[in-house]
């Protein structure tokens, strides 16, 4: 992080403004705007600078900038086309420790102007750290489209209701869990439509009844790994969540999204070593939700495909314990996507099989002939270890060693790794390039596709994929 991002109050506070063209009343403009108190150094003027001078708005000073213009001030705009007069600006602001800002300089920047989306008193700041602005307001303009205008209003009716809030709710705790059920009430809509009488009715309405903490848990599918992956319901409840219980194959980027003051519990588990066990998790999950507090179970890929979603749902349900259910993208359909493989493909597979490497001890020994059958896909979850025994077991019924084989390690990330290769290849590919979990094994004729659609055409191995496929005419 180059800049730290901070709202400063600038109510009646001094700033300085050198220079007296369009650039310096842009800055001047924001200035008003946060009720600063402006005053401009310039040996001329643009007009529309007089005029705001002459409706009392701002001080100009109608001299060649000195180093006496910054003492007092708080802020300071170097704004001219002069590089020796910005660079005598910064240098003065420096020598009396005021921040400054250079325009189109950035070197020259103690500060810097983010682009904004004001929703008034909500604010949003994006910065590049000045070595991007146009990208940034490409940001700013998405942002824009996204964020409805009454946003503002209804912060302003729970600013008119804060101190009601705190006094009826003691607890951090409690007072978080009443604002999520004010904005998950019909208040917003009373507010987006302007019936300001009737969201303040409702607000008192919720005040009025007793309000007891509920606890509740998500079953989240974070995706294979990339954060853009992951569907706007799940962002919005891991923001939301008290405690976040995850897994190994939940990626570091993903935990990133979640709420800062969330308690992390890891539950992960690995080929080998389970470091929590799974009715132990089930049991965390209960007693969490039992503490009045919301939990968030996050999983890689989706949570009912080879992700104990169903058993964990079970559980809560058993225990009369309230849970949502937000599917995620399976790593098949990540991992294949990304690597440019078509999981069904008219010409090659008319079918796709879902198998996990890894069943319960003593588990029902799976259906190698059905699985052996060509024009179909296999994609095979937790298969790197036992590949010398995949391997074998679909030569042994049959399928062709020649079939195509690509091994996708850690994909949509940007470590991604696509190794291909053959059928009777599999378990030496695998052991040769060290592939370690997680990874996808995907088997079939579609495999081949990888080495015409995917971005670079390599057809051993293709790292740092860090977007999807497109193909380029």
């Amino acid at each position: 992080m180059q800049y730290l991002p901070i709202f400063t109050k600038l109510d009646d506070k001094p700033v300085l403004v050198v220079g007296g063209g369009d650039v310096a009343l842009r800055k001047c403009h924001a200035f008003l705007k946060a009720r600063a108190n402006v005053t401009v150094v310039a040996p001329e003027f643009c007009d529309e600078l007089v005029s705001l001078a002459s409706e009392g708005k701002l001080s100009l000073i109608k001299e060649y900038f000195d180093t006496h213009h910054v003492l007092g001030m708080m802020l300071i705009i170097a704004a001219t086309d002069n590089e020796a007069v910005n660079k005598a600006v910064f240098d003065a602001a420096n020598n009396q420790n005021i921040f400054v800002n250079v325009v189109d300089d950035q070197p020259k920047c103690g500060f810097i102007f983010p682009s904004i989306v004001d929703r008034n008193p909500i604010t949003i700041a994006i910065s590049s750290a000045g070595t991007a602005p146009v990208l940034a307001r490409r940001i700013r303009e998405k942002l824009e489209a996204l964020i409805p205008h009454h946003t503002g209003a209804l912060a302003r009716l729970a600013g008119d209701f804060r101190d009601q809030v705190k006094a009826r709710f003691k607890s951090f705790s409690e007072r978080r869990q009443f604002w999520e059920r004010v904005f998950d009430s019909s208040v917003v809509s009373k507010v987006q439509v302007g019936d300001q009488i009737g969201a303040e009715q409702q607000m008192h309405d919720l005040l009025s009844k007793t309000l007891q903490p509920e606890g509740e848990v998500y079953i989240v599918g974070a995706g294979p790994g990339d954060p853009e992956l992951l569907t706007i319901k799940a962002l919005q409840l891991m923001q939301q969540a008290d405690v976040v219980v995850y897994d190994y194959l939940v990626s570091d980027e993903i935990m990133e999204l979640v709420r800062r003051d969330a308690d992390l519990v890891c539950v992960g588990k690995k080929a080998g070593h389970h470091s929590v066990k799974q009715e132990d998790t089930n049991q965390m999950l209960v007693d969490f939700a039992k503490q009045g507090k919301k939990v968030c179970r996050i999983k890689g890929g989706d949570p009912f495909i080879y992700g104990r979603g169903g058993e964990e749902v079970q559980i809560l349900a058993n225990h009369d314990v309230k849970y949502q259910i937000v599917p995620g993208i399976t790593a098949a359909a990540g991992c294949s996507a990304y690597a440019g493989i078509p999981l069904t493909h008219r010409d090659h597979a008319q079918a796709i099989q879902f198998v996990t490497g890894h069943c319960k001890k003593e588990g029902q020994e799976l259906d190698w002939r059905g699985l052996a059958q060509s024009n179909q896909t296999l994609a095979i979850y937790m298969g790197v270890i036992k590949s010398p025994h995949i391997q074998a077991k679909l030569l042994e019924h049959g399928r062709a060693p020649e079939t195509p084989i690509a091994i996708v390690e850690n994909g949509t990330r940007k470590s991604q790794r696509v190794v291909r290769g053959t059928l009777s290849e599999l378990a030496a590919k695998i052991e040769q390039h060290q592939i370690k979990s997680p990874a996808l094994l995907i088997i079939g004729e579609v495999a081949a596709l990888h080495e015409q659609l995917a971005w670079f055409g390599q057809t051993e191995q293709v790292s740092s994929f860090a977007q999807p496929i497109t193909k380029v005419a």
